[in-house]
């Protein structure tokens, strides 16, 4: 599998088609199909080309250098009809099957011509040959397939794991490839989003449930305090009662007691008011 992934990220590499001649980059034209030669952009997805096989991909349209007819070559859907594979030789780019003739570039595009001139030349931006790039790929791809593939010897063909073919494979590869991961990336955000916010709101509610226990804990006690204080005040009344009813027995008040008066009780166990009342006519 780390293999697989090199040659995943080596599919993936792009490169700008630069004439040797021209000085000039193949750009695909967005609404037709049709080829042009433009000042190199390293920028515009436009001039941008990849190698998928034996097919070469532009990365502004997701669309295949194919050739139409006997000399017209255009971008087309990849997989539709035409010839859409390329054999790469010493700079030179010719329909896989067709040696004879080649990719040569004109102030008006691009066309079919057996001339082997410098027209017909394909480097990069950095003036590296295409064909190492498509080589690099390839080398990178069958290690990958070489990694992970079962051979059978009886059909000469190759069997990977998931009973698919190479060429289904490359095709996979490819879909992942050029998959647009920012809706992934979105939905990703927003599940985040939604843990979060309902971790909060699980957290919140928690929080109020154990405030709620906490008050009706408290509230329980202090129902429970006063039935206690209750029982010990009436038995404390009750002692006071009684003892006030004792004293009353043991220490009889004289009739004749008036209010103000000073009592004095003596030792003998007599009763005699201090003050002795006298009478108006005495005064």
């Amino acid at each position: 599998w780390p293999l697989l992934y090199a040659a995943f990220f080596a599919d993936t590499e792009a490169f700008l088609m630069k004439n040797a001649k021209l000085k000039l980059c193949l750009q695909a034209s967005a609404s037709d199909g049709s080829l042009l030669m433009e000042d190199c952009n390293p920028d515009s997805d436009f001039q941008d080309w990849s190698w998928r096989g034996d097919s070469l991909v532009n990365h502004g349209t997701r669309s295949c250098l194919s050739v139409v007819g006997t000399d017209r070559v255009q971008t087309s859907l990849c997989g539709s009809t035409g010839s859409m594979t390329w054999d790469c030789s010493n700079l030179l780019l010719s329909p896989l099957g067709s040696s004879q003739v080649y990719l040569v570039a004109n102030k008006k595009g691009v066309t079919l011509s057996n001339v082997r001139s410098l027209k017909a030349q394909w480097q990069d931006v950095a003036d590296r040959n295409i064909c190492e790039v498509k080589a690099e790929h390839d080398r990178y791809f069958t290690a990958a397939l070489t990694s992970t593939h079962m051979y059978d010897s009886r059909a000469g063909n190759i069997t990977l794991p998931l009973g698919m073919s190479q060429g289904e494979l490359e095709d996979l590869l490819w879909f992942f490839r050029r998959e647009d991961p920012s809706a992934w990336n979105y939905s990703v955000l927003a599940i985040s989003l939604v843990a979060m916010i309902l971790g909060l709101l699980l957290l919140s509610i928690n929080i109020v449930r154990n405030r709620k226990r906490k008050l009706e804990t408290y509230g329980g006690a202090e129902q429970m305090v006063p039935q206690p204080e209750l029982e010990a005040k009436q038995a404390l009344m009750s002692m006071q009662e009684c003892s006030l009813a004792e004293q009353q027995k043991q220490e009889p008040v004289p009739q004749d007691q008036r209010s103000g008066d000073v009592v004095v009780q003596w030792k003998d166990g007599t009763v005699t008011s201090l003050y002795s009342e006298r009478s108006e006519e005495a005064i």
